[in-house]
Formats: structure tokens, C-alpha cells, sequence
């Protein structure tokens, strides 16, 4: 298997820092702007999308700063997503820093455009 592609992608976001948590941690959140709908059981997510379903474990997180996610179908030690939530110190502007990876330069283009569309309802969702 060859080396992934680490790559990261920042969002400017008009939200409070805890509503943007919650939409990126929690079943309720994540099921308005993610996935149709998400189980959680111990650290293990399940996202169910028109019919099918795929499992991430949680790896790590810090209330109001960050979460990381692995799918436990990914064979790689280094793949996860992380949503790291920044805040501009000067102007307390708020940025989400998504953080993925790809097979190939083709996969991390089509997976740049899904994030994109999936940041937008994200933001639809909150407001923002």
C-alpha cells in the first residue's frame, strides 16, 4: 500500500465555539449536516448514509478544541479526519481545520469537493 496524503482544509465559521463542537461530536449534530443519521456505542460512531453504513472509532478529542476520527474499515496506521476548531487571537475569528487523507492526488480532489459541500450544510445548519 502506498504512503496517504495528509492534507488539511480551513472553513472560516460565524459560530460560538460550543455550538460548533456539538455539531461536529455529537449524534444530533452530526446527523444535521454529516450523515442521515449516527449511533454511538462506547467510541464507536456508526454513520448510516441512503441505506449503508460505515463505523469510525474515536481517537481522541478535547471538549471545544478538536476531534479525531478513524474508520475502522481504514487498513492504514497513519489515516484519520480531524476537525480542529482555531480561534484568531486578534480578531476571535473562528476556523475549522479539517484534516483527512487520500489515496491519491484524484481521491484528495474529490474528497476536497465532498468536504467543501459538506462544510456548506454544516454551516447552513448552525447558521453561520
Amino acid at each position: 500500500m502506498s504512503e496517504l496524503i495528509k492534507y488539511s482544509l480551513e472553513f472560516p465559521i460565524r459560530s460560538s465555539v460550543t455550538i460548533l463542537y456539538n455539531r461536529l461530536s455529537s449524534p444530533e449534530g452530526l446527523t444535521e449536516w454529516f450523515a442521515d443519521d449516527v449511533a454511538i456505542k462506547d467510541k464507536m460512531y456508526t454513520f448510516y448514509w441512503d441505506g449503508s453504513e460505515q463505523s469510525a472509532k474515536l481517537q481522541k478529542k478535547e471538549m471545544n478544541e478538536f476531534i479525531r476520527y478513524k474508520w475502522i474499515d481504514d487498513d492504514s496506521s497513519e489515516g484519520y479526519f480531524e476537525f480542529l476548531i482555531q480561534i484568531d487571537e486578534m480578531t476571535q475569528d473562528v476556523a475549522l481545520i479539517v484534516t483527512d487523507f487520500a489515496e491519491d492526488e484524484d481521491e484528495k480532489e474529490e474528497q476536497t469537493n465532498l468536504w467543501t459541500k459538506q462544510i456548506a450544510q454544516l454551516k447552513r445548519a448552525i447558521g453561520s
